[in-house]
């Protein structure tokens, strides 16, 4: 008997029962607008992602907010809670119900953004957004794996790349345009129309045959303790790093309480996802081979490079540099730019030769030169080399953006795929979640030490001290 925890959903632009096959027959123009329904659910989540970041200062100073990692946290930690889940639905139910409602928590996540009075209020948006984006994220590859083989996944991830290539590239313009000329939450607004878009091209051309079985046997399949487990415990892994060194001494039980809880928390969520759950979110299998582990730690690693990159150079442009929003948005072309060209030559890359370790042997070498130039810039840097290094960085992630899941899929059966995506998928966002929390303790805890004291007595809140003063800098 099959087992029930991994029914997959059968494309039904084609009648055969193989995934793999009914992806590799001609492709007619329903294929071509299911592939367009989820590059542009990515373009959207990937127009927010780099468009906040060069707002973040102005909105926190408007805002009068203190903790302003937050803002970017409670995104990562929703989504990263979600991943698994999305996976599990889509299992369940089908990939378009569980699309169709991503991009629901989307649009709805942001018109709350956008009508915010408060702090509070932009993370409680932030955070349906999250749950959305999460989503997006998820199904946007599990879809993508349904529909196309493994052998011309390059090829079309290096087509998605392009439609990730302009948002990322537009996004920082955007997002400093907005904030410089008052008008930030147009920032948020502006999804709601491109959500709309992708919400219709999903409901009409995404045709995937939903799961048999009844409600309370799909429900069954969910693994609702497992879920508890994780987002409980990624929850008060972000707790701790938010607090560590800026609220709370690293040693106080404040820190080291919900630090602690939430690492044991994940430990037993893989106990439990290993010897105890009937149908497991993750099972343990997927990384059961040398090949599949390593590209679980690349993808739990690149990100946190991505990120940090991603919120805190036009922190630098900004306060370092003293530029505007939008010289800060645009000075960061050179890094959007590099990443999403260079992931879609890659992707290629891999299609053409049928291999990819040389790309990623590559990518971390880049990786490890960027970063160590990154860290000799000082205030009185030239411009063109802080262009010139993100660059450089910005190569090496592209790479890894379309490669570190070919060793995640290579070694299993396709019936795997969507728990091998969600999984991840799952580590990239909560890999995002320790790239923007560390990078803010980081920024935080030098500023405290670096700043005169008659200077940080004006910002008694030590949360928002970085993104405090930019605003009222002299540019």
């Amino acid at each position: 008997m099959a087992d029930p925890c991994l029914k997959t959903p059968i494309v039904e632009l084609v009648k055969v029962e193989d995934v793999q096959a009914a992806a590799s027959v001609n492709r007619d123009w329903r294929f071509w607008l299911i592939f367009t329904s989820i590059a542009v659910s990515l373009f959207l989540t990937a127009l927010e992602l780099t468009a906040v970041s060069t707002a973040l200062p102005t909105i926190v100073s408007e805002l009068h907010g203190t903790d302003f990692v937050w803002i970017a946290a409670s995104y990562a930690l929703a989504s990263t809670a979600f991943v698994p889940m999305s996976g599990v639905l889509a299992q369940a139910f089908g990939r378009r119900p569980v699309m169709m409602g991503s991009l629901i928590l989307f649009a709805v996540g942001s018109a709350l953004c956008g009508a915010a009075k408060s702090m509070n209020v932009l993370i409680v948006g932030r955070t349906i957004q999250g749950i959305g984006g999460g989503g997006i994220a998820s199904l946007t590859q599990i879809i993508l794996s349904d529909i196309v083989p493994l052998h011309e996944r390059g090829v079309f991830n290096g087509i998605i790349g392009v439609s990730w290539s302009v948002a990322s590239g537009i996004g920082p313009v955007i997002g400093g345009s907005l904030a410089q000329s008052g008008s930030w939450r147009w920032l948020f607004y502006l999804n709601i129309p491109i959500c709309g878009l992708a919400m219709l091209l999903v409901f009409l051309f995404l045709r995937l045959r939903t799961p048999e079985g009844t409600l309370k046997e799909k429900l069954g399949r969910l693994d609702w303790i497992g879920n508890f487990i994780v987002i409980s415990s990624t929850a008060s892994c972000v707790i701790a790093l938010t607090w560590s060194g800026i609220k709370y001494e690293w040693s106080s039980l404040q820190v080291l309480v919900p630090l602690i809880v939430g690492i044991a928390g994940l430990v037993a969520f893989l106990g439990y996802e290993a010897k105890v759950s009937k149908c497991p979110m993750v099972p343990l299998t997927l990384m059961s081979t040398s090949t599949g582990l390593s590209g679980y730690l690349q993808t739990f690693i690149m990100p946190i490079i991505l990120i940090a990159n991603i919120y805190y150079t036009p922190v630098y442009f900004q306060s370092c540099l003293r530029q505007s929003p939008i010289a800060s948005g645009v000075d960061t072309f050179g890094f959007a730019f590099t990443v999403a060209p260079i992931g879609i030559i890659s992707g290629f890359s891999v299609a053409k030769i049928k291999q990819y370790r040389p790309q990623l042997w590559i990518s971390w070498v880049l990786v490890i030169i960027g970063s160590a130039l990154e860290s000799t810039l000082r205030a009185d840097s030239p411009r063109i080399l802080s262009i010139g290094y993100t660059m450089v960085i910005g190569a090496g992630l592209g790479i890894l953006t379309m490669t570190t899941y070919f060793p995640v899929l290579a070694p299993i059966h396709v019936s795997q795929n969507a728990s091998a995506l969600a999984l991840f998928t799952f580590l990239r966002n909560f890999a995002q979640v320790w790239g923007v929390s560390i990078g803010g303790t980081i920024l935080q805890n030098k500023l405290a030490t670096t700043l005169p004291a008659d200077f940080k007595a004006q910002f008694p809140e030590g949360g928002a001290i970085a993104y405090a003063i930019i605003p009222i800098m002299h540019i």
